[in-house]
């Protein structure tokens, strides 16, 4: 046995309404931005259709039914002990156009009654706001965050919420990965925006980025004002980009992707300003924001209570040519001889996960959470349906580990939830054959599968590891 976590620490596990929920038409939900992907794979990326095509998959339309299937869901989560749930609203299940003249009242109960049932169990839910699902009439209309009228749309959609749920939902998080507008896969993940390859520059991005901080800072104000227990974070993805060499180039390259990618959202969220280093970003991408005069004063006011962030691994930047090159979560990179990679060549470096919960630490002084960790993999069922993933618990322990020991380097944290503690669709590739879980879900990348759910080993291993607050790994 090692040392177990702090006292209070929550263990669970994370998940996105588009990835799991499914019944996309269902009890009056309008279509999402992720209900306008095909599947794709790892070779074949998905594609946006602004209108339905018959002969493509759309995997977020079923995804694994938890719509169905969440009271048998949530008893999984309960029986390896969760202390927590991250789940996301679907945005438009509340507002199917995101501009409507009042909420749907069965997209509201349907979260009742999940959050009836997380209750049950003595379950926390961590609730995203917006995770990568604007409502699709929003890019349409309006064509996304580039328009500045979504921050009213939000707030509306955000104060919804905080009085429906005031007392039941304690943790709040205004979007999810807010960070990944800094990067080109944004612009339609996070943004809802349908851009040329041309068009999709860090100009337009950051224009639209800044309405979504303003919102951002908006809602907490508001979530603080209906319900002044309730606790809100940002939630960045953060993008662990080491200098591949100590030459000194290398080692300034790092530190510029690092303010960027990772930081500029992070000091805009929790500090409540733009960051000095935005000033040099801003000439280089010839960015120059269109604000109102009472931004300023919104960013200050609307600071958030904690951050979270998803962690699955790092890169390596150079400003050397010729070196070979690795995938990653929304940025790829040199590779790090040091490193082994996943199936889906993301790079494994758990140390990295305890640099930057030290890094992020050292520079805001508040809570930190990661709300999203885990090795993507295909799972194969043996004879007898057994699924024997010791490499998923062999990356989970690895990772673990590293926070216990920022834990004791002083960093304050709240908890971790694991990212897909039931196999989904996967966001980046739109795969399901791309598997998370402690769980097993029968589903198929073609969408046959009869959805059963099965245990996998990482299920009790997990089990053992939160009944011993993280001393039995």
């Amino acid at each position: 046995m090692m040392k177990a976590f702090p006292e209070g620490f929550l263990w669970g596990g994370a998940t996105a309404a588009n990835q799991i929920e499914g019944a996309w038409r269902e009890d009056g939900k309008g279509p999402s931005t992720a209900d306008m992907q095909t599947g794709g794979g790892l070779h074949t990326p998905r594609r946006v259709t602004p209108v339905l095509e018959a002969s493509a998959f759309y995997p977020s339309h079923e995804a694994i039914d938890f719509y169905h299937h969440y009271r048998e869901d949530i008893a999984l989560f309960a029986e390896m002990g969760f202390q927590v749930f991250r789940l996301s609203i679907a945005w438009s299940r509340i507002f199917p156009h995101g501009d409507d003249p009042k909420p749907n009242e069965q997209g509201l109960a349907f979260y009742d009654r999940v959050f009836d049932e997380l209750e049950k169990y003595g379950i926390e839910p961590l609730v995203t706001i917006s995770h990568y699902e604007l409502p699709f009439s929003l890019t349409q209309k309006y064509g996304g965050w580039r328009d500045r009228r979504l921050i009213g749309l939000y707030l509306d959609y955000a104060k919804v919420l905080f009085k429906r749920y005031k007392g039941r939902v304690k943790y709040w998080l205004t979007f999810n990965e807010i960070n990944s507008a800094m990067l080109p896969p944004g612009a339609y993940l996070s943004q809802g925006m349908i851009l040329k390859e041309e068009e999709n520059t860090p100009a337009i991005r950051m224009q639209a980025l800044h309405h979504q901080l303003v919102a951002s800072a908006l809602a907490v104000r508001a979530a603080h004002r209906i319900d002044p227990a309730c606790k809100v974070g940002c939630m960045l993805c953060y993008l662990d980009s080491q200098p591949l060499t100590c030459a000194p180039e290398d080692v300034l390259l790092a530190q510029y992707t690092d303010q960027t990618v990772n930081l500029l959202c992070g000091d805009v969220q929790i500090r409540g300003a733009y960051p000095a280093f935005t000033r040099r970003y801003f000439e280089k991408e010839h960015i120059r924001l269109e604000t109102m005069p009472e931004d300023e004063a919104a960013l200050r006011r609307g600071r958030v209570d904690f951050c979270a962030i998803s962690y699955y691994m790092s890169n390596c930047v150079s400003a050397r040519a010729g070196v070979e090159e690795v995938s990653g979560n929304l940025m790829g990179g040199y590779k790090n001889p040091h490193l082994e990679t996943s199936q889906w060549g993301w790079q494994i470096d758990p140390a990295g996960l305890r640099w930057t919960l030290n890094h992020l630490y050292g520079r805001y002084g508040i809570p930190l959470m990661v709300v999203e960790n885990g090795l993507g993999a295909e799972d194969k069922p043996g004879p007898g349906g057994e699924i024997e993933d010791d490499y998923r618990i062999d990356y989970l322990r690895r990772h673990i580990e590293q926070l216990r020991l920022a834990a004791e380097d002083g960093v304050e944290l709240m908890g971790y939830t694991a990212w897909g503690p039931i196999d989904l669709v996967s966001a980046s590739t739109g795969e399901m054959k791309k598997r998370y879980g402690f769980i097993y879900v029968d589903k198929q990348d073609d969408g046959s599968g009869t959805l059963e759910r099965r245990k996998k080993k990482s299920f009790y291993w997990y089990k053992k590891v939160i009944a011993s607050n993280g001393a039995a790994l």
